[in-house]
């Protein structure tokens, strides 16, 4: 998400100060006061002068601008799982923590781009393994002994992973479509 910002200036006639604060977007070139010295303050104190144009702007505030909510990144629907498949574990696993539909179509969108849900994904260049794209791929051990080879153990810890970092299955895949890795 990025910030956008709005300056506000208080503008002064060379005499006087305006108390009304306008914003620099709404501000009509008429409505600026002409003065002998031109004075910008930026950031605590910082006053920069300037005679050339004689315009006096006595105060910059400069204010965040929160764009609106964006609407969440939605996976496609992933459907009914074969049974005994990588992908009939993990709906299982899901459910058993409370996570529905929404949650394993995410989870089958995320793991359908990193590994294909094959069970012996090497991903040469950086050395990920597993389903999960685990890296080192030798972590997932803390999930089970036979990590290299049994998809249940590799879910688990992948699971286990996403709920930590990014508390679920869809916050991972927003993630990984939002920077192309999760």
């Amino acid at each position: 998400m990025s910030l956008g910002f709005v300056a506000t200036f208080m503008l002064a006639a060379p005499n006087q100060v305006n108390s009304e604060t306008v914003s620099a977007a709404t501000v009509p070139f008429s409505a600026v006061e002409r003065a002998e010295v031109q004075s910008v303050t930026v950031a605590e104190g910082f006053v920069n002068e300037v005679s050339h144009d004689k315009l006096a702007i006595k105060e910059l505030v400069i204010e965040p601008v929160i764009p609106a909510e964006t609407e969440a990144v939605v996976a496609p629907a992933a459907g009914v799982p074969d049974p005994g498949t990588a992908q009939a574990i993990a709906q299982s696993m899901l459910t058993a923590r409370g996570l529905g539909a929404d949650q394993y179509s995410c989870l089958v969108s995320l793991w359908n781009r990193e590994s294909g849900w094959n069970v012996y994904a090497l991903n040469s260049s950086s050395g990920a393994y597993g389903i999960p794209q685990s890296l080192p791929g030798s972590k997932m051990a803390t999930a089970g002994a036979d990590w290299a080879t049994n998809p249940a153990t590799q879910i688990a810890w992948g699971l286990s992973y996403i709920e930590g970092r990014y508390a679920t299955p869809c916050g991972a895949w927003e993630h990984s479509e939002n920077n192309g890795w999760y």
